[in-house]
């Protein structure tokens, strides 16, 4: 009975020490009450301030003393950290850690339209400033540890859902205490995405731009709620209102989105911190120029397996280009001088993130702007420096342990102390049993070869060539060794017990009989010779040589911005769209981005002279109905009036079907909303500068659109989601509607602006409201989805009822049937040469259309709607040519001056005529022939497009691709992980596309 009861001590006992053995995720935690003392260790007590040899002393969590010289106090306890390097603990300033997240509501039909499931609150549930993180935790401590693990010990937890998604708050990694040590504030920043909430069925918004009016119509409700305007309580703009003074972070998502949420910022004077994807070296210019900090995920892409050659052709290049450059991200931010701190909120597996951490370093980030982006930086945003962030007199204990320099991969994060808490991750001062050594025992000599990480060492024995299997484990001090007998007769093993002695192991040994002796393993000295020295330098890892970003960075992109040049076109057939005609044998002279002269034998000194003999030369094509370029949905069909959205948010000019349009002669695209609803959303006229960015696209000066709709897709004909209109009745009763309402609002503000309103209350600033305005206003025009002569008819005789007009009918297949009301009602025709029999509407449409509507003085032209014809204007143009027997110049301005006319910028685009834009294309032939390539399109001045260069262009993506292919390789077989090839899909939206993505045949040049 003694016997057993000694053996349940001894036990206790080793579990009482289990800290002493067990060095690895062993989940240790230690709290002192009294003064703690770590010395004779390197402590960055910031980014740029490090001190040598020096000690660190805290008690209840506070630091006390930090030093080289100090007194330490009496009965403190102290740990040597001799050799060790001791950091700051890590700050996330974006996390949904801890965060209790309800469940998703069932699928089902949508609440109506406006109608909020919070009595309240906002009208749309996808506004939740009122949610607090701090009201819904649930403490994780497997995802402290985890966390831990990597360094971090504060975070800001949220819950990342919704496009105004309630408080953060700041807390502490330290499972030891409860949540009122735990928290440093409970609400600390403010929330804002792109995206809707999980758990509500609101149907607005359903796309990008929806978001964004979303956005922008809650600061303009917030303030005048604020003002004490409304009659009713709404607790959601109460609690916007009270969190404006927190940190604001827009999770953007992409560096677009990022330009996109700085937009919103400077409208609203709102400094947004914004939560980037790492791709932010593709635009770095814009992304500068924001003057906005950003959160940057360290999630770098895995390789491709490209081994199979076949799958290997589904990786774009884009995406094989990513690769590459992504992890140079934070040195080209760093270089720029742009403000960032860092995240692991996007690393799957929290251990990448201090992988590729280090892999920034090396690739060339600073350590010490890498030390700050992850101390003190986030610490001065959240206004806690004095708490943490840094090593001070006075703030939190929250430190590392670091076995050397934090940005080495060899070294290894030992402890990270919250709060004045120890969490041991893996034990310091392990000693390393690692290398060759001479193994006697049992009158017999072996090698012993111990290789591998600590924490998972792997042994080979060895004698006289012959390997014998052995297993190894090792639990500090304790080294155990099963090896098999060389008796292969039976299973039989020496199993060998003991521990370490300088370079010496030794213990017991238990022989395959059983019999019981002493074993020793005494370590060999190594020398190095020049072979392993060679070897040595092999195994350095050599970093890559980042891959040139291009404008934009995808195939096609410019190593450069394209700029302005002085070009001469000599000897050309020029179609000039003016009285003029045609001129042949004619030059043409482009200076600073305008056309400068027209005639015969024009020098000019410095200009770049193009031969264009035999060759025809024209005003750029102009899509008047396109939906190139967009991101993120195309229709805002939430609601049957969508007047508040608009395009000029979405442009995407990183499409490369901006590029595909080039090469077809397009110069400029009118990019409309789809017709999901009678009321859609506002038009934006985009030039098509390859390269640039998405705002230096947009013709600011020319006058604004929006688009309308008509028949069957605003009444849901092929789609249902039970929102009104269903009929064409409703359809028309939705355009008096909303029409009285804005006529009703401009007098509420008119009155209240004189004096006249009774109640002298501030009328609701309404962003839908505003723009209806416009039109009756004729500030605004509107070009309109149409197929069907009554509901044209009516569109035109409720214009008049309400003062206003129609700028353009598009589509317009029965526009032939009453060409003769159109042109007395002064709206002109964009409209397909020969599309038809697609839906039940277009079933009167005819190919004689165009010249029928011509005839009858109605502004003509020929549109796309579509990423594939809008290649091909040259030819859609030359139909009408066959189908009413109309002159080739009148055909030509078809797609040239008349939709420069039906968006009202003939005096800047739309033909070759002095002083107009240089936005003019070299056709090798006849441009309505189908033989005739786009030789050079220009715009502004600018060649954006050019034949000559395509090979040349193609051969380098094949170059490219190539040389990326072989480091693809290359990384697999150095045993990186790598992922499977996917196939990116390029979408291309229609007028009836609902929802955000459409997706369309790929091309591994992309």
């Amino acid at each position: 009975m003694r016997f057993y009861t000694l053996l349940v001590v001894f036990c206790l006992s080793l579990l009482s020490n289990a800290q002493d053995y067990f060095p690895k995720n062993d989940g240790v935690k230690q709290s002192f009450k009294n003064y703690v003392a770590i010395k004779n260790a390197t402590i960055y007590v910031s980014s740029n301030q490090k001190l040598e040899n020096a000690t660190l002393v805290f008690k209840d969590g506070k630091i006390t003393d930090i030093g080289t010289n100090i007194t330490l106090p009496k009965n403190a306890t102290i740990i040597d950290a001799t050799g060790k390097t001791i950091y700051p603990s890590f700050i996330d300033i974006y996390s949904e850690f801890g965060i209790d997240k309800p469940q998703p509501r069932p699928n089902g039909n949508f609440t109506p339209q406006y109608d909020t499931e919070r009595e309240g609150y906002y009208w749309n549930d996808h506004i939740k400033p009122e949610y607090n993180a701090y009201e819904n935790l649930k403490y994780d401590a497997k995802s402290a540890e985890s966390l831990r693990e990597i360094g971090f010990g504060t975070i800001v937890s949220h819950h990342n859902d919704g496009i105004i998604a309630g408080t953060g708050l700041l807390w502490t990694l330290n499972d030891d205490d409860n949540n009122a040590k735990r928290i440093l504030n409970t609400k600390v920043s403010q929330h804002f995405t792109f995206n809707r909430s999980k758990f509500t069925k609101q149907s607005y918004p359903s796309s990008l731009m929806g978001g964004m009016a979303l956005i922008r119509q809650v600061y303009h409700d917030a303030k005048w709620y604020g003002q004490g305007n409304s009659k009713t309580k709404d607790l959601s703009l109460e609690s916007f209102n009270a969190n404006k003074n927190l940190i604001q972070i827009f999770n953007a998502g992409d560096k677009l989105n990022s330009l996109r949420a700085s937009k919103i910022a400077k409208e609203f004077g709102i400094n947004y911190l914004i939560k980037g994807s790492g791709n932010e070296f593709e635009k770095i210019t814009e992304i500068k120029n924001t003057g906005a900090t950003y959160i940057i995920p360290l999630d770098f892409p895995d390789a491709y397996d490209v081994s199979d050659p076949y799958l290997a052709q589904q990786v774009s290049l884009s995406d094989m280009r990513f690769w590459n450059q992504a992890p140079f991200n934070l040195k080209i931010l760093a270089e720029n001088n742009i403000n960032f701190v860092l995240t692991s909120y996007d690393n799957k597996n929290a251990k990448d993130f201090l992988t590729n951490l280090r892999k920034a370093v090396q690739y060339g980030l600073p350590k010490e702007k890498a030390l700050a982006a992850l101390t003190e930086t986030p610490a001065k945003l959240l206004n806690q420096s004095t708490q943490i962030g840094s090593l001070n007199k006075g703030s939190w204990a929250n430190f590392i342990i670091v076995s050397g320099d934090l940005f080495d991969e060899k070294n290894t994060i030992h402890e990270n102390w919250v709060q004045g808490t120890r969490n041991i991750i893996d034990k310091m001062n392990v000693q390393d049993i690692r290398g060759e050594y001479n193994v006697t025992f049992n009158n017999n000599t072996f090698n012993l070869k111990i290789s591998g990480e600590l924490d998972k060492l792997e042994a080979k024995t060895s004698k006289d060539s012959i390997d014998y299997g052995t297993k190894i484990t090792y639990k500090e001090p304790w080294i155990n060794l099963v090896i098999k007998s060389k008796d292969t007769t039976k299973n039989a093993y020496f199993r060998l017990t003991g521990t370490k002695n300088n370079t010496t192991l030794e213990g017991k040994a238990v022989l395959e009989n059983g019999n019981e002796t002493t074993w020793k393993a005494v370590k060999k000295e190594i020398t190095e010779t020049k072979e392993d020295k060679k070897d040595n330098k092999k195994d350095e890892q050599k970093i890559p040589e980042m891959i040139p970003v291009t404008f934009p960075n995808i195939a096609y992109g410019n190593t450069e911005k394209p700029k302005q040049e002085q070009i001469l076109f000599k000897n050309a057939t020029v179609w000039t769209g003016e009285k003029e005609g045609n001129l042949t044998e004619t030059d043409v002279l482009i200076e600073n981005g305008k056309i400068s002269k027209i005639g015969k034998n024009i020098s000019a000194s410095n200009a770049k002279i193009v031969d264009a003999t035999g060759k025809h030369l024209t005003a750029g094509i102009i899509d008047e109905h396109s939906h190139i370029a967009i991101s993120r949905g195309v229709n805002e069909g939430g609601q049957n009036s969508s007047a508040e959205v608009t395009i000029e948010d979405v442009v995407n000019s990183d499409d490369i079907n901006i590029y595909r349009n080039l090469s077809g002669g397009v110069t400029s695209s009118n990019l409309l909303h789809g017709s999901a609803n009678p009321i859609g959303g506002r038009a934006a006229l985009i030039k098509l500068k390859w390269g640039y960015s998405p705002e230096e696209m947009i013709v600011e000066d020319a006058p604004k659109y929006i688009k309308f709709a008509l028949g069957e897709n605003v009444k849901q004909s092929n789609w249902g989601s039970g929102r009104f209109p269903q009929t064409r009745m409703g359809v028309e009763q939705v355009y008096e509607d909303y029409f009285t309402r804005a006529l009703e609002y401009q007098k509420e503000w008119s009155d209240y602006k004189s004096n006249k309103s009774k109640n002298k209350v501030m009328p609701r600033f309404d962003i839908e409201m505003e723009v209806l305005g416009e039109i009756l206003n004729k500030k605004r025009f509107i070009t309109c989805h149409s197929y069907v002569q009554s509901e044209i008819n009516m569109l035109m005789k409720l214009a008049d009822r309400f003062n206003f007009k129609i700028q353009t009918f598009t589509h317009i297949l029965e526009g032939y049937k009453l060409a003769d009301k159109m042109a007395e009602h002064g709206v002109g025709g964009s409209t397909f040469a020969d599309w038809w029999g697609y839906k039940y509407e277009v079933k009167d449409a005819i190919p004689y259309n165009a010249a029928l509507m011509n005839g009858q003085g109605v502004v003509v032209s020929i549109n796309s709607d579509d990423a594939e014809m809008s290649r091909r204007l040259n030819q859609e143009a030359a139909k009408a040519v066959k189908y009413g027997n109309i002159s080739e110049e009148v055909a030509w301005n078809f797609v040239t001056l008349n939709p420069a006319k039906l968006l009202q910028v003939d005096d800047k685009i739309g033909s070759i005529k002095v002083g107009k834009d240089a936005d003019i294309v070299l056709w090798t032939d006849n441009p309505l022939s189908i033989y005739a390539k786009a030789e050079k399109t220009i715009v502004d001045g600018i060649i954006f497009y050019d034949l000559e260069k395509e090979k040349e262009t193609l051969a380098t993506i094949q170059k490219q691709r190539s040389e990326l292919t072989n480091k693809l390789l290359e990384a697999k077989n150095k045993g990186l992980k790598t992922q499977a090839p996917k196939k990116k899909e390029i979408g291309h939206y229609h007028c009836d596309t609902v929802g955000e993505n459409c997706k369309v045949a790929h091309s591994k040049y992309q």
